[in-house]
């Protein structure tokens, strides 16, 4: 016996979501759906760790719910709800609060750069996000994490803490038969939680500003001119990719050619992930030709592939009933899966139930 494959990731519905956002997560959820079990996840308690105005974050977990949709995830076939829905999240956080050490949440270089200096003044809930994540993953007991390199060492943790839990209740999980074999390494062991693979990767795992090649696509940045957002429309779009900062060069022939140009490289990143080619090709293609001939391209392509998501996303927002039908179904699905879960944790750990 071995855990059966199964896909966990989820999006934080905090603002816009952009071009980044789909080219890294959304559009890999929808193709990983075709030869997998899945589970996506708006994470609206992972959301609160920072503070948030109520109405807003009801308008954004339902905006994110619209992408998934609009992007292609079947909602029928796959598990598509927010997290607040399903309680046992939280119950298992807690669990993994009390395996979990504090040295290994010390060494989350995410909650270093959120807190920053006011670190005394962060909430618990952002230094303790880790653990709610390993809970999001293991109480489904999913295998396999699609996530982007931010994100990595967050894994990390999950595998740990999986782990540790494994180890420490060992006999408990041999007395009760709810163990599953699985490979650690070169041995062959005995476990609850199964170590979950990220998958990382894909055409374009990290898109960069359209103001500055050197950071992160975010929906924080005070420039609108800095990201796609996945509900602009097509003469927006057009604009903001004709407005993109570059360099007084023209492409190069090669890939080495983008060695410290991280703006020609992030556009041609781009052009490469919607057009679902690898940038040597792209370069084959648009090797020795002016920004001015290749952004046109790019914007003409952007808008075929992005003006259809936006325009299924505002219909589908339009119907805010639907959207929470669809939550409420799936919140339903992932509880009656999360509780099976939970209550062979409760057993394992010695707690009375029933």
């Amino acid at each position: 016996m071995s855990f059966q494959p199964l896909v966990f990731s989820g999006v934080q519905p905090t603002g816009n979501l952009h071009l980044g956002n789909y080219l890294g997560a959304i559009r890999r959820f929808v193709q990983l759906q075709d030869d997998n079990d899945c589970i996506y996840c708006v994470v609206d308690l992972h959301a609160i760790t920072l503070w948030q105005e109520p109405a807003e974050l009801m308008r954004a977990t339902r905006e994110v719910t619209a992408a998934f949709l609009a992007a292609g995830i079947d909602p029928k076939k796959h598990i598509v709800f927010n997290q607040s829905r399903v309680v046992q999240h939280s119950e298992l956080a807690w669990v993994f609060n009390c395996v979990a050490r504090m040295g290994w949440l010390n060494r989350m270089t995410q909650f270093k750069e959120k807190a920053g200096k006011d670190r005394e003044n962060a909430s618990v809930g952002l230094f303790a996000y880790p653990t709610l994540m390993a809970a999001d993953i293991l109480v489904y007991r999913a295998t396999h994490v699609p996530v982007g390199d931010d994100q990595k060492q967050h894994l990390e943790l999950t595998r740990d803490i999986a782990q540790k839990f494994n180890n420490d209740f060992s006999a408990r999980i041999a007395e009760l038969g709810v163990g599953v074999e699985m490979q650690v390494g070169n041995e062959t062991v005995n476990g609850f939680f199964p170590l979950a693979e990220p998958l990382i990767g894909g055409p374009a795992p990290r898109v960069m500003s359209l103001r500055d090649g050197s950071k992160k696509m975010s929906k924080s940045d005070p420039s609108d001119l800095s990201r796609i957002n996945l509900t602009d429309d097509a003469d927006t779009i057009a604009k903001k990719i004709r407005k993109a900062k570059t360099d007084p060069d023209g492409l190069p022939s090669a890939i080495e050619g983008l060695t410290g140009r991280p703006e020609a490289e992030n556009l041609v990143t781009i052009y490469a992930a919607l057009a679902e080619r690898s940038k040597e090709q792209v370069l084959a293609d648009f090797g020795g030709r002016q920004f001015s001939d290749f952004k046109p391209a790019l914007a003409d392509l952007a808008v075929e592939k992005l003006a259809p998501i936006a325009g299924e996303m505002r219909r589908i927002a339009a119907d805010p009933s639907y959207v929470d039908a669809v939550l409420k179904d799936g919140g339903e699905r992932a509880s009656a899966q999360a509780e099976g879960t939970m209550t062979s944790v409760r057993d394992i750990i010695g707690l009375l139930q029933g």
